[in-house]
């Protein structure tokens, strides 16, 4: 029996993702998803195979088998760069923005991949130009002073990239890695298959870390923060020209 239009509707769901992103990531138009869904259309066997890679199964069991029936622990669970991203939606299938405090960072690193846990985070929607309804977003707030001038308990926008090949080096990017947990830096991509992070505060040295370590990988957009800056001070190149000045004034005064 066939079972391809309730599999990729049910996988969907499970994954809470929405027809357009499911669309995005197989590169077909959205309202393809819904024609798939429904039966009234029938995917290309290449779509097929982008489906079954995407949610780790065979052919025959994306095709042939009843994933609804199936223990929930017999699924195959995707995570990390490229794969499945669990993503907050509204019963309208409108996708929304988590937001990850401080405080709930440590606890993002064993739950990142669950859907109830990203699902408790608060969130919202942000209706602007700069972040496309197409990609997917996640708001981080920022933990030490690593990366000044962006100040701690700022709050980064960042945009959730599928695949490692959209990097782009030189860039600042919110990492979730095993072992250094959620980090911010820029990002260089060096040989060995490892990301060269570095700091903007010039107080923090580089380090590398192996690819694979890598669990999510977000681009920053943008930063909010509640630090207002402080009025600016003359520099010492300005002072050191003031003083040079004023000699010269002097000088010019006594041969006078």
């Amino acid at each position: 029996m066939n079972y391809l239009a309730q599999n990729i509707k049910y996988l969907r769901r499970k994954h809470q993702l929405t027809q357009q992103r499911l669309a995005d990531q197989l590169a077909v138009k959205r309202a393809l998803i819904g024609s798939y869904e429904e039966g009234r259309a029938t995917p290309k066997i290449q779509v097929m195979q982008q489906l079954a890679q995407l949610f780790k199964l065979s052919l025959d069991e994306l095709i042939g088998t009843n994933l609804e029936k199936m223990p929930s622990s017999l699924l195959p669970k995707s995570n990390g760069p490229g794969q499945i991203l669990s993503v907050v939606v509204t019963p309208d299938n409108e996708e929304r923005i988590p937001i990850v405090p401080v405080k709930a960072a440590a606890g993002y690193l064993s739950g990142y991949a669950d859907p109830e846990y990203v699902g408790e985070l608060p969130h919202f929607y942000m209706p602007i130009p700069e972040l496309s309804r197409n990609r997917t977003y996640r708001v981080f707030q920022l933990n030490g002073d690593s990366m000044l001038p962006v100040a701690p308990g700022a709050y980064v926008f960042c945009e959730y990239l599928v695949d490692l090949d959209e990097l782009k080096e030189g860039q600042t990017y919110v990492l979730i890695t095993r072992d250094e947990g959620l980090v911010y830096k820029r990002v260089y991509i060096k040989e060995n298959n490892e990301l060269l992070l570095k700091s903007d505060n010039p107080e923090y040295e580089a380090y590398r870390i192996p690819i694979s370590s890598v669990l999510e990988l977000w681009r920053a957009k943008g930063v909010l923060s509640f630090e207002l800056p402080l009025p600016e001070f003359p520099g010492t190149a300005h002072i050191s020209t003031v003083l040079s000045e004023m000699k010269e004034e002097i000088r010019k005064l006594r041969e006078g």
